[in-house]
């Protein structure tokens, strides 16, 4: 009898690092190699360019994973254990995740790997990224010394090619760009004579010149925060000097992004680089002494240092017309930031919205517009019969694998008694073999096959969810229980977006704005199912959500990891829409 071949999931990385210079198609070809002599299949292959192996926040290697929790194949391959992760606890974990589905990990220089071989290599491949990155530094620390940047480029100034120097390519040159030089020079000059960054932006724009990353100029763009040395009023380049290590950044665990900290004032390193001097001592100490008298208002914190307070739908808030962010324009009014800060170019959004309105109006929403009685009884139904038809379907699916596994299990027993009795081996070898390809098959595709739920989504949910959300609105009046309150009623919102109405549209004759609320349905289903807002928060928190694109009114629709709760069993990403405004409310899915 034919022997099964075994599947393999071929995983190939490019670094970012200069040690490693074998490209993503040499790996896979070497690992296809490998394969063909073992007799595997190759089922798939799954590849990170340019990415660092510090994090195994990856598409490639979070699709591999993805795919081994389905029972897609029996082995990975890699061309080493560092392709995979060079840090000894993510290696570790990835093994840890395999051997549960039943996966094996190999690699062409080590072979099967086992957790002795984690122990050693891992502990090595960490070591390995520590030296590389101090090494790095160190090398970056000996360019800025003399006088080349250590990476990236600053608005004004052109990169130039490598030079060759004892018969290496030395990088980080830069020249003066005369056309951005001079857009230097009039943003500081305006600035000194007092014109708000503002002004400066929404005037650039106007004559279509591009910003430092080809979009609009914006306030944050020109202000930066000068703490930080970020923004053209703080870019110390301009005047000559070349700083560096004025930030360090760490990856944080929890999200794989990287977060910078402020370094310690004897770690900054400064080189004096007159070639590359735009404006003049003058000119910046007047930029300085303007930046210094500035403070945000009724306050005493600096204006590039200044920190927004957290209104109840502050983040959420976003214009109807240019997709930008909306915040406070005034003492108890919202507008658009765009319109505002980056003129009329980019939105011409001006309508404001007083802060009770809007919080009134939203949470009015919640409460009565968002569960719809009559919406909410056709999706409750609907919903409910669809996902109990699914887990029925499932049940009796994993039953029929389950009872074969218990038949298979036996038959092969049986077959062992017989030798022991005193049959031939030979005479059952085939049907033995065959047995235990079969059992093998039958776990893993149990594996992939979850438990039935024990609880089951039923349209009384939605009076559940009408009491809760009066007990947390009620809750935003009650000191103990405001933050609470806040937090979990921000994870029902997806977004609040701001159309502006003309004032021929609404009732008092003047413009105004409509609301579009586009509830997070994750959270809402939480709530209405009963769990305690504790718990709704921490789902929250521990959901990823994939970049979305909708117009007002669509549904989007996204593929997202099995819910940890048994009651909210989601196969698929929704945004439900209620109306706001000065029109009727409307509920869709």
């Amino acid at each position: 009898m034919t022997k099964q071949k075994l599947r393999v999931a071929i995983y190939a990385r490019f670094s970012t690092d200069k040690q490693r210079d074998a490209s993503i198609e040499d790996q896979i070809d070497s690992c296809r190699d490998l394969a063909a002599r073992e007799g595997w299949q190759v089922t798939g292959t799954y590849q990170d360019r340019a990415i660092s192996g510090a994090s195994m926040f990856r598409p490639g290697i979070e699709a591999l994973q993805r795919d081994a929790k389905a029972g897609k194949f029996d082995i990975v391959l890699a061309e080493a254990m560092d392709r995979l992760s060079r840090k000894l606890a993510d290696i570790a974990k990835f093994h840890e995740r395999m051997e549960h589905q039943g996966i094996e990990v190999h690699t062409l220089t080590e072979g099967k790997v086992d957790a002795m071989l984690i122990g050693m290599k891992g502990t090595m491949n960490q070591i390995l990224l520590r030296d590389i990155g101090i090494k790095t530094h160190r090398g970056q620390k000996g360019r800025v010394k003399n006088g080349k940047l250590a990476g990236g480029n600053a608005y004004g100034y052109d990169v130039l090619p490598a030079v060759t120097v004892n018969g290496k390519s030395e990088h980080g040159d830069r020249a003066i760009n005369r056309a951005e030089a001079e857009v230097v020079r009039r943003i500081f000059r305006d600035y000194a004579q007092g014109v708000s960054a503002g002004k400066i932006a929404e005037a650039l724009n106007l004559e279509n010149i591009p910003a430092p990353r080809g979009r609009w100029w914006g306030t944050s763009t020109i202000l930066g925060n000068r703490e930080r040395g970020t923004g053209i009023l703080n870019n110390e380049l301009y005047v000559g000097q070349l700083v560096w290590n004025r930030l360090n950044y760490r990856k944080d665990p929890d999200h794989g992004k990287r977060v910078s900290k402020p370094n310690a004032p004897e770690r900054v390193i400064k080189t004096t680089v007159p070639h590359l001097r735009i404006i003049d001592d003058a000119l910046w100490n007047r930029v300085k002494a303007r930046q210094g008298a500035m403070k945000t208002k009724h306050t005493d914190v600096p204006i590039w240092d200044r920190r927004r307070p957290k209104f109840l739908f502050s983040g959420l808030m976003t214009c109807g017309c240019c997709g930008g962010g909306f915040s406070k324009v005034s003492k108890d009014a919202f507008g658009c930031s765009t319109a505002r800060k980056k003129g009329a170019a980019a939105c011409t959004n001006m309508t404001v919205i007083k802060q009770k309105d809007l919080e009134t109006r939203v949470l009015n929403a919640l409460e009565h517009h968002l569960m719809d009685d009559e919406a909410v009884r056709i999706f409750c139904e609907e919903y409910a019969a669809e996902r109990n038809r699914l887990q029925v379907e499932r049940s009796a699916g994993r039953a029929d694998l389950e009872r074969e596994l218990k038949q298979v299990s036996t038959d092969h027993k049986k077959l062992v008694d017989a030798i022991v009795a005193g049959v031939p081996a030979e005479q059952v070898k085939d049907r033995m073999i065959a047995l235990d390809a079969r059992r093998k098959d039958l776990e893993r595709q149990l594996s992939a096959s979850p438990a039935p739920d024990p609880i089951r989504i039923h349209p009384s949910m939605a009076k559940t969810y009408r009491t809760r959300i009066s007990q947390l609105i009620a809750g935003l009046s009650e000191a103990e229980r405001m933050d609470e309150a806040k937090e979990a009623l921000r994870l029902l919102i997806e977004k609040v977006e701001l159309v502006p109405v003309p004032a021929e549209a609404t009732p008092d004759g003047k413009p105004g704005l409509a609301i579009h609320l586009h509830g997070a349905l994750a959270s809402l289903l939480r709530l209405a199912c009963g769990l305690p807002v504790h718990e709704i928060v921490e789902a929250a928190g521990q959901t990823q959500k994939a970049p979305r694109k909708a117009g007002r009114g669509e549904v989007i629709n996204e593929q997202s990891e099995a819910s940890d709760y048994q009651s909210i069993d989601i196969a698929s990403e929704l945004i439900l829409v209620a109306g706001a405004g000065f029109e009727p409310a409307a509920f869709r899915l």
